[in-house]
């Protein structure tokens, strides 16, 4: 069988993809490389959410083309948000691309490796699609962490968001799948679960359930293997004190909330057909406090929305200094052709836009730096990930408070007793501490009476984690692509 090689682009939902496609070309026995002039079938999953976004699936379409004429590659494929929203467009502007599969189109990756002859996609429209227990996969991640997707869709009306054009209406899998899957992970050697949805906290309530997330987080934090699991992400008019005390009382459950709010002035937010207010939303994060004092809170913010003026923005740089948030991404607006909020008035200039951007990171990152200082001296139990990829007199790992992929890190520079081991979790002192990392000695007690087995089941050895700096130097946005040239 030949080899196919695939660069996975964009958010974890489309990592989760990915990871389904490379488990059913698995199970067909075909052969996964990390190489790019080595495969025969390339597939570039795409991101088409915001206009960089597109622009970087774009690009590496094009560079992966190239191997089809200096490399093994005969086929090339396009999959994902950027394939559903531009079909036909993919097809006639790009010749070299050979079959195009929208995000409801999973299983047809074989049909798509396996075609020949004239450059095409999946024929007739699909029903929705999400994936389940039995569905094979094969995990990119590292062997002790793993993202799992409890829904697709999105029911949010939001203006500037084209999500539910290219993902459909929500729709949640059945708890017990959710369970099922999560047991055969932690069991293979998964310590670390993330819960994955465009809106995790509407989990179940197509399926009639009330407070399924809630009712899911608790039933998972019974399965013995798991040691931290977390939820990405919470809408924040659907947090309730159910939810809270849930994650309050469920020890396995990381005290983490990321809470996209977008922005703070009423009258943004209700342009954006969001609703709610600053004074609302530190409501909200009062009462995720007092439930659980030591919680982190992170939510991401836009800039340069239509007619967002001089007044709306000292009303979020007012809102950020007061919420004191421990993690926040600033994105730009992207005015998307098929949203709402396109064409709107009142266009913030691009240079506005950027300059409000840089203004509200470097408060954030004012915030950032006193509220890691604070950690200094304290002991808190490190996942251990690996030796650092910057240098090798360091070790890396992360705090419950660090979501994978998307936070900052525990740089490790001296430890006691044996060498760590990804996976392990160990205490450590904090010892140093920046804007976004901290630094800190490994103790010799470990955090949780086990280690890591080494995985059963297949991974892929080609998506490896490229990190591309989000605004401001936070990484708010990943690549995922081990392809090598």
């Amino acid at each position: 069988m030949c080899k196919v090689g695939m660069v996975s682009l964009g958010c974890p939902k489309n990592l989760v993809d990915s990871e389904v496609m490379l488990g059913i070309l698995a199970h067909h026995g075909y052969e996964l490389t990390p190489r790019a002039d080595e495969a025969e079938i390339l597939i570039v999953n795409t991101c088409g959410f915001i206009e960089p976004a597109k622009r970087e699936s774009i690009d590496t379409i094009l560079e992966m083309a190239e191997y089809k004429k200096s490399g093994s590659a005969r086929r090339l494929v396009v999959a994902g948000c950027l394939a559903e929203r531009y079909r036909q467009e993919i097809l006639q502007d790009i010749p070299e691309v050979d079959f195009v599969i929208g995000t409801n189109e999973l299983e047809q990756v074989l049909e798509a490796c396996a075609a020949d002859g004239r450059r095409q996609s999946a024929a007739g429209p699909r029903a929705p699609y999400l994936y389940h227990e039995f569905t094979p996969r094969v995990l990119s991640t590292p062997a002790h962490t793993a993202y799992v997707k409890i829904a697709e869709g999105c029911d949010h009306p939001c203006s500037f968001c084209v999500i539910p054009q290219m993902r459909g209406r929500f729709r949640s899998r059945r708890p017990e799948s959710v369970i099922r899957e999560v047991e055969n992970l932690a069991q293979q050697g998964v310590c670390e679960i993330t819960l994955i949805g465009q809106d995790t906290t509407s989990y179940g309530e197509d399926l009639g359930l009330r407070n399924g997330l809630a009712m899911l987080l608790r039933d998972l934090g019974k399965i013995p293997e798991l040691v931290w699991l977390r939820a990405l992400y919470y809408y924040p008019n659907r947090v309730s004190d159910t939810l809270i005390e849930a994650v309050a009382q469920t020890p396995k459950a990381c005290k983490y909330f990321d809470i996209p709010l977008q922005h703070a002035s009423r009258s943004v937010l209700k342009s954006m057909r969001r609703g709610s207010s600053g004074e609302r939303f530190l409501r909200l994060l009062t009462r995720i406090r007092t439930a659980i004092p030591n919680a982190t809170l992170r939510t991401s913010l836009i800039v340069g929305f239509p007619a967002e003026t001089d007044q709306d923005f000292r009303v979020l740089l007012d809102f950020v200094r007061a919420a004191e948030f421990d993690r926040l991404g600033v994105f730009l607006y992207s005015n998307e052709e098929t949203s709402a909020s396109c064409g709107l008035a009142g266009q913030v200039p691009a240079r506005v836009a950027r300059r409000r951007q840089h203004k509200l990171m470097a408060l954030q990152r004012r915030i950032s730096r006193w509220k890691l200082r604070a950690l200094i001296g304290q002991s808190l139990p490190v996942l251990v990930e690996g030796r650092s990829p910057e240098t090798d007199l360091l070790y890396q790992g992360r705090l419950e408070s660090q979501a994978p992929e998307i936070d900052g890190q525990v740089l490790i520079n001296d430890f006691e007793g044996t060498e760590p081991q990804p996976g392990e979790f160990r205490w450590a002192t904090i010892t140093a501490a920046g804007d976004y990392d901290v630094v800190a000695r490994l103790e010799a007690r470990t955090y949780a009476e086990r280690a890591a087995p080494a995985r059963s089941h297949t991974t892929a050895p080609l998506l490896v984690q490229i990190q591309t700096p989000g605004p401001a130097g936070l990484v708010n946005g990943h690549a995922l692509s081990g392809l090598q040239a």
